[in-house]
Parts: structure tokens; C-alpha cells; sequence
């Protein structure tokens, strides 16, 4: 895993070299489900008896970017002016949501010569984007190295039926979802970071926002329900996994129905998906927030956009288009980064707001037609 200035190899074929620490920091791994107790555990441990590729370093890593700003770079001197500007990680892609959306087409995984250019040049962890559903862009990914990868609906989805199996990855994901529904999907799958997908590339906040407050209230709805309501939305919540089995069933003349025993993802059957969901809901309830670490995409172009999605619970946020898209990217991410980390102090962020250049050119999202929104991608 990686944490910022440093990156450490627990045996992963084809991973890049270690990094040289720049200065000592801990990790902080939860024992308990419960956010008030918490050990701290020195980074010198003994990684080498933790199993690569486990859900709780997984998650741990996840877990270091908390309180962050994840820029989107497309090549190394981006990178190294996120870095400069306090970024915890970045996200290296071919072009930026706003000139994917213009350029339209086919959107695909980033050529890996770029991507290796950016991991070179920078210390902080460098994540990647593959397409929905595309095993081979995400194992390309893993093989080059990528601290982690976002199976991300800003390119062009690959698999119109399934998402990628991330637990068969020792890699982290990052996933987007609208709502609780497709968030604890995606936490099923083995996502170890869940985001708001928001409208990517318009500098149009309104989206991420609907998100993030349609899976408070769903969260918040969760205390009132006994285990049997609980059981009976995770398994709606399953259903979406049935799709395929259904087309084909359809195809062949016979009843669309799926049965509790059948399988329908990675060698899972319908019954093992509604309770695997199911205990994850039974851990949302109790704790009142998803498991994994939630952050804000999609739209965030200024400081005020990125305090609010922190005031409305975010642990962190993820900038597309706003940076580089904006007239002054140095001085934006520099704000934008102050203003997460003193999300609670509008004094703060009213300061950094000042005399920082144009945002970048918005679009407005609910002007949009059906068929350009990024956010339906995925299911």
C-alpha cells in the first residue's frame, strides 16, 4: 500500500520500487466498528506478516486519504503542481471529464506510458481509471502498479451487465454511486472507497449534492427498520445483479424469474449477494455512515463547493475539471485544499476563495439531454 511520500511493496509481482519515506506518520486502523475507539499503529510494523491484498488494508489505505483532495492530472507536470498544491493523491487519466465529455466517443483507460510518467513523477499515490465492467483495463492497472483504480462511469462503460469483481483484486477500488443502493453494491463487489458521481466535467455542483443527500436520508431511514425490512431492502438491493440471467432466460422462452439459488456474480449465488448486503446495511445502521470511506466527485469547482460536500458529511473530495480547466489551476488547487481541510470555517474559506481566477466554464446539468449524462452509467 501506499500513503503520501511513501510507498511501501508487500509482494505484489510487477509493482514499482519502494519510496523513500519523507517523514514518519501512522496509520489508523479501526478495531471496532465504532468510530469513537480507535489504536493507532506505527508504520514500521511487520507489513510483511499482513496478507497483501486484504480487505483491511484495503480499506486502510482508502482510509489515509480521509480529509483530502484527489486531483485529476494527464501528465506529470499536472501531477507535480497537485502535489505542490497539498493533493493526497491523483488520478491519472488521458483527458479531463469536461474534454472526455466535448471530445465524445469512446472513452478508454489512459495509455500506460502517461500513467508511468506520473507515478515517476510524483510521491504521493497515483490512482487510474478503468472502464465499468473491464477486468483487463483493471488488471493492466494493477500490473503497472496503481495505488488504486476507479471503475469510473466518466469512460465509456465496457460490461452493460456487471461491474469488475474487485475482491479478486489486491488493488483497492474506488467507486461512484448515486445512491445507498449503488454504493453498498459496490462495497459488496469489494470496493474499498465509495464516491458521489455527481455530473462529471461540468463544474456544476447540484448533482453530487442530490447524491450525497439521497444516501444520508437513506442511511439515516436504515434506524427505524427491524432485520426483516433490512433483509427485504438488501435483497431489492440485489436484484440488480439478476439482469443478465433474466435476458437470457427471456431469450430462451422461459420465465425471467431468478431463484435465490442460482448464480449471478463471480460464482455468488442471488441468496449469498442479499445477505452479504444485508450484513453490510445491518454495519450501516448501526454505525450511521457506509463502512468504507465516502467521498464527493462530480461538479466540485470551487473552495465553497468542496466545504459543502465536507459540511454535508464527505470525508474527502475528488476535483476533475476544476482544477485544470479553471484560469489559475496552481492557485485554485491550493484553495480548494484549504478549504476541505477547514471545511468548518467559513471565515477560512471565504479567504482562500479570494482573487483566485475564472472556475472553469460550468455546464448546467439539468439542461442536459438524457443521453449525455455520465452519471446513469453503472448500475
Amino acid at each position: 500500500m501506499t500513503g503520501r511520500g511513501l510507498r511501501v511493496t508487500l509482494g505484489a509481482p510487477a509493482r514499482r520500487a519502494p519510496r523513500v519515506r519523507v517523514r514518519p506518520r501512522k496509520i489508523e486502523i479501526a478495531t471496532t466498528r465504532s468510530e469513537t475507539r480507535r489504536h493507532t499503529i506505527p508504520l514500521d510494523l511487520d507489513l510483511s506478516k499482513l496478507r497483501f491484498g486484504t480487505e483491511l488494508l484495503k480499506r486502510g489505505f482508502a482510509k489515509m486519504q480521509k480529509g483530502g483532495v484527489v486531483m485529476d492530472v494527464t501528465n506529470a507536470e499536472q501531477a507535480l503542481i497537485a502535489e505542490e498544491a497539498g493533493a493526497v493523491a491523483v488520478m491519472a487519466l488521458e483527458r479531463v471529464p469536461a474534454d472526455i465529455r466535448a471530445a465524445g466517443g469512446v472513452a478508454r483507460m489512459a495509455d500506460p506510458i502517461k500513467i508511468q510518467e506520473i507515478m515517476d513523477a510524483v510521491t504521493v499515490p497515483v490512482m487510474a481509471k478503468c472502464r465499468i465492467g473491464h477486468e483487463a483495463e483493471a488488471r493492466a492497472l494493477e500490473s503497472l502498479g496503481a495505488d488504486m483504480i476507479d471503475e469510473s462511469e466518466v469512460l465509456t462503460p465496457a460490461d452493460p451487465f456487471l461491474h469488475v469483481n474487485k475482491r479478486a483484486f489486491e488493488v483497492p477500488f474506488v467507486c461512484g454511486a448515486r445512491n445507498l443502493g449503488e454504493a453498498v453494491r459496490r462495497v459488496w463487489e469489494g470496493a474499498a472507497m465509495i464516491r458521489t458521481k455527481g455530473e462529471p466535467g461540468t463544474g456544476d455542483v447540484v448533482e453530487a449534492v442530490r447524491h450525497m443527500r439521497l444516501m444520508t436520508q437513506a442511511i439515516a431511514e436504515l434506524k427505524s427498520q427491524d432485520n426483516d425490512r433490512l433483509y427485504g431492502i438488501g435483497t431489492k438491493f440485489a436484484d440488480t445483479f439478476t439482469t443478465l440471467l433474466r435476458e437470457v432466460r427471456t431469450a430462451h422462452g422461459q420465465d425471467a424469474v431468478v431463484h435465490e439459488a442460482d448464480i449471478v456474480f463471480a460464482g455468488a449465488t442471488l441468496d449469498d449477494i442479499s445477505e452479504g448486503i444485508f450484513q453490510i446495511l445491518g454495519e450501516v445502521k448501526k454505525i450511521q455512515r457506509l463502512p468504507v470511506v465516502n467521498f464527493a466527485a462530480g461538479g466540485i469547482a470551487t473552495p465553497a463547493d468542496a466545504a459543502l460536500m465536507m459540511l454535508m458529511g464527505c470525508d474527502g473530495v475528488f476535483v476533475g475539471s476544476g482544477i485544470f480547466k479553471s484560469e489559475n489551476p496552481e492557485t485554485r488547487g491550493r484553495a480548494i485544499v484549504d478549504a476541505v481541510a477547514h471545511f468548518d470555517d467559513p471565515s477560512t474559506v471565504a479567504e482562500v476563495s479570494k482573487g483566485i481566477g475564472l472556475a472553469m466554464k460550468g455546464l448546467d446539468s439539468k439542461a442536459m439531454p438524457i443521453e449525455a449524462r455520465m452519471q446513469d452509467r453503472g448500475w
